[in-house]
């Protein structure tokens, strides 16, 4: 491993985090990970990287701090507090939170955070779990320009697209509109296939011929097999997007922003979710088409 890259404290380790975390040791990084499941620190450690018991030991001695945690609640509790990020990290350290949560979190994180002597990136992620694995994840990053340059090595090994969209928080709100268009797609889709199903095509064929033309997508390309199969194992579970749609018409409605398909989606979204379905993937609002339509489930 190379001594001159800056070490790393990564904090949470689940479908996301542990992925790109490895990725952080393959290009030669050191890394301490801590995270609520034994088992995947354990799978750090076997990754080449080092376990830590709290949050407070892994961050100790690190020049960079990555949280890759659930929601907002989950940032706050490992920031702040005695044991959290904000009171253990040596002045100078940089914390890059890669969750999803609301862009006045992060700003408020970065303004905390200041008073420390700590810089702060607000860096969530799009891609989901295949892009994690892969490394081609969308970086969209807020926060000053001098930081984002010092992280931009480590973030190209997570992603390939990285791009500063703005001050703290601007991240965070460019990764709610990447969220609303995902859930609108992912809707679009399963409309789609349950329509395709109903008149009898061959829906791997015409699958097939949608993603050639201007219908075709990423989400199509990555949720195909997923229609196909009925297989919504998760790679992003329908109760993250639940909470990230909830972040997006929020901030729209702070800002004047009407959202009429996306309000729409995000009661599709909901209702799947009150019906038992939150810990499936996305993918899994063609259940919800599929209750509408008739279908059993």
């Amino acid at each position: 491993m190379s001594s001159n890259l800056p070490t790393v404290a990564w904090i949470g380790l689940g479908i996301m985090g542990s992925p790109m975390s490895e990725n952080l040791i393959k290009a030669g990084y050191h890394v301490t990970g801590h995270t609520l499941e034994q088992a995947k620190v354990d799978r750090l450690v076997a990754a080449g990287g080092r376990g830590a018991a709290s949050v407070a030991e892994a961050v100790r001695d690190a020049d960079v701090v990555v949280t890759m945690v659930p929601a907002s609640p989950q940032v706050e509790a490992v920031a702040y507090g005695p044991d959290g990020i904000l009171e253990n990290a040596k002045a100078g350290a940089l914390l890059i939170d890669m969750s999803s949560i609301t862009p006045q979190t992060s700003v408020d994180l970065a303004e905390n955070a200041k008073a420390k002597g700590i810089r702060v990136l607000d860096a969530p992620v799009s891609g989901g779990e295949a892009g994690a694995i892969e490394a081609v994840l969308s970086i969209m990053v807020g926060g000053e320009q001098a930081d984002f340059d010092a992280a931009r090595p480590l973030l190209e090994a997570l992603g390939k697209t990285v791009v500063r969209c703005g001050p703290h928080g601007s991240g965070q709100t460019v990764k709610a509109a990447n969220q609303l268009v995902v859930a609108v797609n992912i809707q679009a889709c399963a409309e789609a296939v349950v329509f395709l199903e109903r008149s009898g095509v061959d829906l791997g064929a015409a699958l097939d011929v949608l993603a050639g033309g201007l219908a075709g997508s990423t989400v199509l390309a990555r949720k195909r097999d997923n229609f196909l199969k009925r297989d919504f194992a998760p790679g992003f579970r329908i109760d993250l997007h639940h909470k990230d749609m909830g972040i997006v018409t929020d901030a729209a409605r702070d800002v004047g922003a009407a959202l009429p398909v996306g309000a729409v989606v995000a009661q599709l979204v909901a209702s799947l979710r009150a019906q038992g379905d939150g810990g499936l993937d996305h993918s899994a609002l063609l259940r919800s088409v599929e209750r509408l339509s008739g279908s059993p489930v």
